[in-house]
């Protein structure tokens, strides 16, 4: 029984750090597409609309 135990107590641990490992990546990917929104780029669309309304 005790091996049962210790296995488990072993799982517990694995699933933890998977679970905090993927937490991490999910923040970062997040992080990293606000880092892709570029004001400079937003407006182009707008030229591209102004001609079609005249």
């Amino acid at each position: 029984m005790e091996f049962f135990n210790s296995a488990i107590d072993v799982l517990q641990t694995l699933v933890v750090a998977l679970g905090g490992g993927l937490c991490v990546w999910g923040g970062i990917n997040l992080l990293e597409g606000y880092g892709q929104d570029n004001p400079g780029s937003k407006s182009q669309g707008v030229k591209h609309l102004i001609p079609k309304l005249m």
